[in-house]
């Protein structure tokens, strides 16, 4: 699973995911849009369905990454925990793990219920730049994931200020937001 608000989805995701097919023994990952993270300001994010179209442009073509509106249908804020014990519960033939950047990891303990996500699934952290991990061994740690510095909020940013952000999106996500205007005002 590879929680996100995803407001945009850009590249450094979709290398993210396909780093940790190719590095570990998953064989599918789905990216979980969240309509609200509650360690985030709502007024911030781009309409959850747009995002999620967004997700659905950028991994049409590989049938190893699925996305899931689940949260959509959850109480909200979303907690990482409560989605993943729905999809336990619903799918238990599936083994569940978490995808994390190790700058989320060091928040882990605000999350509601940590130390059960922590007890009860397997947590894959890939590094991003002055985020390491004290202790690494209650996860797994790809310290060799590629370290790309490509934020959503430099994305939006760019956007807003009318700089390209040709490579930095796929093709037709980046042709979506430019088709519908999003984030010139957000």
């Amino acid at each position: 699973m590879y929680f996100g608000s995803f407001n945009p989805i850009h590249i450094g995701h979709l290398i993210i995911a396909e780093h940790v097919l190719n590095n570990t023994d998953l064989t599918q990952i789905w990216f979980v849009v969240s309509p609200q993270n509650p360690l985030k300001t709502p007024a911030s994010l781009l309409n959850e369905y747009q995002r999620l179209h967004l997700v659905q442009l950028a991994i049409k073509d590989n049938l190893r990454l699925k996305v899931s509106d689940i949260e959509f249908k959850l109480p909200r804020p979303s907690y990482t925990i409560d989605t993943l014990n729905y999809f336990a519960e619903k799918y238990s033939n599936h083994q569940f793990h978490v995808i994390l950047g190790s700058d989320s990891f060091k928040n882990i303990s605000q999350w509601k219920n940590y130390q059960t996500l922590l007890k009860n699934y397997k947590i894959i952290v890939y590094k991003r730049q002055e985020f390491d991990i004290k202790n690494p061994t209650l996860v797994i740690y790809l310290h060799e994931a590629p370290i790309l510095d490509i934020s959503s909020t430099f994305i939006r940013k760019s956007i807003r200020e009318g700089k390209s952000t040709r490579y930095l999106l796929p093709d037709e996500v980046r042709e979506e937001i430019e088709r519908g205007g999003y984030y010139k005002n957000h």
